[in-house]
């Protein structure tokens, strides 16, 4: 099933976590400590409000503040859309808005995706044929979050949130190396 069908049938709390999967792949873009989003993701474990926590996560985040560059600002956006209203209508548009801001994030920092092969050409087809590999182990991250709620229900949440730790990881990987690239790019322009 594609991305774009499993998001059309997922309950509220697939659309919740999918969404926040999203976000939290993403948070080394904001800085941002590894456990800022926890509470968020135990509010959907064990069915409570999450407008509290939210609003507490953007502090720490600082939402609504400009974003050094396009990825960092897809990942503010994705934050600052959160709906504290947990439906299904109101999750529904978020979670399929942050699923695109992902890909996006990880295209921009994998360039050697075909440019030719957008992120919602990719979304629609089952598959991952045309994207570079760190788009296409987040295109199967997106895919394994909403398959495991839907497949466990709230106990897929706890599979959910490794699945999203280890897609964090190898994105806090990535923006380190592209760190570590501008500056020694930044050192030889100076000499």
């Amino acid at each position: 099933m594609s991305l774009v069908e499993l998001i059309a049938r997922a309950d509220e709390r697939a659309l919740a976590a999918g969404g926040l999967a999203c976000l939290d792949r993403c948070l080394p873009l904001l800085g941002g400590d590894d456990e800022v989003l926890r509470p968020l993701w135990a509010s959907l474990a064990d069915g409570s409000g999450w407008a509290g926590e939210l609003t507490r996560a953007r502090d720490l985040l600082g939402a609504g503040r400009p974003a050094g560059d396009e990825a960092a600002l897809l990942v503010h956006r994705m934050l600052e859309s959160a709906p504290a209203e947990r439906t299904a209508g109101a999750l529904r548009p978020w979670a399929d808005a942050c699923s695109v801001a992902s890909l996006g994030v990880h295209r921009l920092l994998d360039p050697a995706l075909d440019p030719a092969a957008g992120d919602d050409a990719l979304r629609a087809d089952a598959g991952d044929a045309g994207a570079s590999p760190l788009v296409a182990a987040e295109l199967r991250r997106q895919a394994m979050v909403l398959e495991l709620l839907a497949d466990h229900g709230a106990q897929g949440l706890r599979r959910a949130l490794e699945v999203t730790v280890e897609g964090r990881r190898v994105l806090r990987a990535v923006v380190s190396r592209r760190a570590r690239n501008t500056a020694e790019a930044g050192a030889r322009a100076g000499l």
